[in-house]
């Protein structure tokens, strides 16, 4: 699979399908392995585009440019290289704040933009307070307790497991560097006035990182786009429910104006 190399990075992406271009952007807990239940299904009728974010799973990258500044121009350069000149963006939890910033720069090369388990960066009073709370949960809960529901970790042992391993290929020193610079990178509300990329957000019941609460406004803020509220489902909507979260995916594509001619 092939690798571009750009500013102390050389990232790792692959690309599956043909049709209408589809990325999926992964979250700080996964790889671009974390699609797994996304891929095949999409491929069938997208061109499908997956990568590693620099410093996660087989994008290597130098200590020092290990940095969520460089993620919406990555994934510029990534597109750029497979000869993708639009389309849509499907993005987990931290793959937001790569989404969101790269929708704001490049509306003409946004068909659609899907956020899930993320506010993408932007900053309303509920998610402040859910971001406080951050680190007092993930100590109580753990890595698996913070990604996944309760539910579904007693349900479902063995994709506990694998959702743990596949996180596992990141390097330990990743998300330690990622995780505070992240919080840094802040969209005022102000800041999406004018903006008209069509937008889904899904957000769990049991989202453990952000509430229901904080998801909606984030969702007011953004013109015309819906809110989708999954009861029962945690963080990782597209790994616990992925029938759930494909459908409601591909329903909201179906809605748009088709985009394969500039694709």
């Amino acid at each position: 699979m092939p690798t571009i190399e750009r500013e102390g990075a050389a990232l790792y992406y692959e690309i599956h399908g043909s049709g209408p271009a589809v990325v999926f952007v992964h979250g700080s807990g996964g790889n671009t392995l974390s699609w797994w239940q996304q891929i095949p299904h999409f491929a069938t009728r997208h061109r499908v585009v997956s990568f590693d974010h620099r410093g996660f799973g087989r994008s290597s990258c130098a200590p020092e440019a290990i940095d969520p500044r460089h993620f919406a121009s990555d994934l510029a350069a990534i597109l750029d290289a497979a000869g993708v000149r639009r389309a849509a963006l499907v993005c987990q939890s931290m793959g937001g704040w790569t989404g969101l910033p790269f929708a704001i720069a490049h509306p003409e090369r946004t068909a659609a933009l899907v956020l899930a388990g993320t506010p993408g960066g932007v900053v309303t009073e509920r998610i402040r307070r859910d971001s406080a709370g951050v680190p007092k949960r993930a100590a109580e809960r753990g890595f698996l307790g913070m990604a996944l529901a309760h539910a579904f970790l007693e349900r479902d042992p063995m994709r506990s497991f694998l959702y743990d391993r596949i996180g596992s290929l990141n390097p330990p020193a990743t998300l330690g560097t990622v995780l505070p610079k992240l919080a840094a990178l802040q969209i005022d509300c102000a800041q999406l006035a004018d903006f008209r990329v069509p937008t889904l957000l899904l957000v769990g019941t049991e989202d453990a990182f952000f509430s229901v609460d904080g998801v909606r406004e984030v969702a007011d803020a953004i013109p015309g786009s819906r809110l989708h509220v999954l009861p029962g489902i945690g963080h990782s909507a597209y790994f616990e429910e992925p029938e759930v979260f494909n459908g409601l995916v591909e329903s909201f594509f179906e809605e748009i104006e088709p985009w394969a001619s500039s694709s």
